[in-house]
């Protein structure tokens, strides 16, 4: 199964009222005014952009909803959640573990996910 389909797949099955994962694009591309001959474009005042959230940012990123108790009962409160989606054999790049760990020691929930099951323990909670 490809990449492109385990995201998806695991963002119908977490998609409920207390939890929204959104695909992060990462990378770079340039803009400026374009020119076009034919199949040839030219930019002309061309500008890196980066986008995404950051380097090594998850693949999906989003909100987890989770009820506070007992000093704040009745209050809900939005949760951090990565996940890096990975096929079977797919490995993380040196930046995913580094951001994944940063998500995790500020509160969030971050992961690496292969599947619909194993991104659920994510934003559950349950990969600490």
């Amino acid at each position: 199964m490809s990449e492109t389909t385990i995201q998806r797949r695991i963002q119908l099955a977490l998609s409920d009222t207390t939890t929204r994962l959104w695909r992060n694009n990462v990378g770079a591309a340039w803009q400026g005014r374009a020119e076009h001959v034919g199949t040839v474009v030219t930019l002309y005042g061309p500008r890196r952009v980066e986008y995404g959230l950051c380097p090594g940012s998850s693949d999906l990123i989003g909100l987890r909803s989770v009820e506070i108790t007992p000093d704040m009962v009745g209050q809900r409160v939005a949760i951090f959640c990565a996940v890096e989606v990975k096929t079977a054999k797919g490995r993380p790049t040196d930046e995913q573990p580094a951001f994944i760990k940063t998500v995790n020691l500020l509160g969030g929930r971050a992961g690496i996910a292969r599947s619909e099951d194993e991104a659920k323990i994510i934003v559950d909670g349950g990969n600490r």
